[in-house]
């Protein structure tokens, strides 16, 4: 498709061919959901050695009856199952119940209203509380500041992770900030991984920002890597020991989307000094986690290698998964820049961006071909996109025929736009794309507020569709 050099009769024609697709896809009436980062039965059914593991054995290795009351840093063998997954001493470790998002939100309860470090650090004593929030990123950290009423300011990914340059300028410029979300590994939903120097600046941050800021290291694919040859993560616990920072950090992880997604264990590491208040206001709480499913879970994974041998299994069923998406859409905007994206090596996420101003178009136009995606603009504090253009594609739980299907449907949907009262298809669209590649403007001539700059590279080791997603911003000259 040569939209620079088509014809308005071509592009009329092309216009035509993709309304009467549409309109076969809609035919279907098709029933597939793409919008939230779910294991698929298949996965599931890899732990269902889970139940009845115990033969009515309920007794931890440290003689602990786990049928009773207490324990509220859990069970020791599964400290240590969440010590190895976020590379912590387990006794830095605290293993919860199934959900690390509860624990996370603990957290920010605990030092919005309590303060980690004494009634002197907590939060809710400053006039404004401002978190960093990477975007594109994960929704359910940016529900959590909006429930809290915690101010959030987008931060740019970049292939590295998160843009340090802009993350430290806005430490340096703003008091009000107090924490900083992170998806370190396979990043939700963009699949990056962070760089060494990421890990060592962020571990660094806690001696440039306030001292009651806080790094929310969220760690949910740290082992969910679909090949051998994934980048591994830089340890963020030895990143803060080497600077001194090792209070700026608090770790998550859970076994969510390693077992069951609604009955596994969710882990915090922190330092002693973040410990002692967590465990302080959580005493208030609970009198303990599930330690009968601490206690399933150490054992099910109580070989050395039977965690990754597991993992495994997950990634020959996700992999395929990843791969009819990735080849839909090669196929269809590998020679064209109707679309964008980026090609991860784990997780459960791929992230793509329309051109400017068509996510929610497309997002409503595959609901009404039976495709349901996550909201534009969910991978944006408060829903806010500014170029609504990132959709967040989540391939894990349909089989892969149905995959195939919706993605079919998504690539016809890309460069289709059905402008408000009319019928079919307008070619509108491909025009200003047309449009777009003729211009060829000075940045000199243009006033800085309107200026362009590169924020992120999309590249993939796959495939080699790659180009520099350039977002409007305000910089001086």
């Amino acid at each position: 498709m040569d939209i620079q050099s088509a014809s308005t009769e071509q592009l009329q024609q092309w216009a035509d061919t993709l309304n009467a697709e549409y309109d076969a896809i809609k035919a279907k009436k098709l029933n597939l959901d793409l919008t939230r980062g779910k294991p698929s039965a298949e996965q599931l059914s890899l732990s269902d050695a889970l139940d009845g593991i115990l033969k009515g054995s309920y007794q931890s290795e440290d003689g602990t009856d786990v049928r009773n009351y207490g324990g509220l840093d859990g069970i020791p063998a599964a400290r240590k199952l969440g010590a190895d997954m976020l590379g912590a001493p387990a006794s830095n470790v605290i293993a919860g119940g199934n959900s690390s998002l509860t624990l996370m939100h603990q957290a920010v309860t605990i030092a919005y209203l309590f303060g980690l470090t004494g009634a002197d650090s907590a939060w809710k004593n400053a006039e404004k509380v401002s978190f960093i929030c990477p975007v594109p990123g994960y929704d359910r950290h940016f529900s959590v500041c909006e429930h809290l009423g915690i101010h959030m300011i987008p931060a740019p990914m970049t292939a590295d992770g998160p843009d340090m340059d802009a993350v430290e300028a806005l430490i340096a410029e703003d008091t009000s900030i107090r924490g900083m979300w992170c998806v370190p590994r396979f990043s939700n939903p963009t699949g990056v991984v962070y760089s060494d120097d990421t890990v060592e600046r962020i571990a660094a941050l806690g001696k440039k920002a306030h001292a009651d800021f806080r790094v929310f290291w969220d760690n949910a694919y740290a082992v969910h890597q679909l090949d051998d040859a994934a980048p591994a993560l830089a340890n963020i616990w030895d990143a803060a020991e080497k600077a001194g920072t090792q209070d700026s950090i608090l770790q998550f992880a859970s076994t969510s989307k390693i077992t069951f997604a609604g009955a596994g264990v969710a882990f915090l590491a922190a330092s002693d000094a973040n410990l002692t208040g967590i465990r302080k206001a959580l005493g208030f709480v609970t009198i303990g986690p599930d330690k009968v499913n601490q206690l399933r879970h150490a054992r099910f994974f109580a070989e050395p290698e039977s965690l990754a041998q597991h993992m495994k299994k997950h990634a020959e069923i996700i992999k395929p998964r990843f791969e009819s998406v990735l080849t839909r859409l090669e196929a269809a905007f590998g020679d064209n820049d109707l679309g964008r994206w980026e090609s991860a090596q784990g997780g459960y996420f791929i992230s793509f961006d329309t051109r400017p101003g068509l996510a929610k178009e497309v997002v409503r136009l595959a609901a009404e071909a039976g495709v349901k995606l996550t909201p534009a603009g969910a991978t944006f504090p408060y829903g806010n996109d500014p170029e609504d253009s990132n959709i967040r594609i989540a391939p894990t739980v349909p089989t892969v025929p149905q995959v195939d299907e919706a993605m079919e449907v998504f690539v016809t949907c890309v460069p289709c736009q059905r402008s408000p009262g009319l019928e079919s298809i307008s070619t509108s669209a491909l025009r200003a794309t047309r449009l777009w590649h003729a211009m060829h403007i000075s940045l000199n001539s243009v006033p800085s507020f309107l200026r362009l700059r590169p924020t992120q590279l999309y590249s993939s080791s796959t495939y080699s569709h790659s180009c520099l997603n350039f977002r409007a911003t305000t910089y001086a000259s």
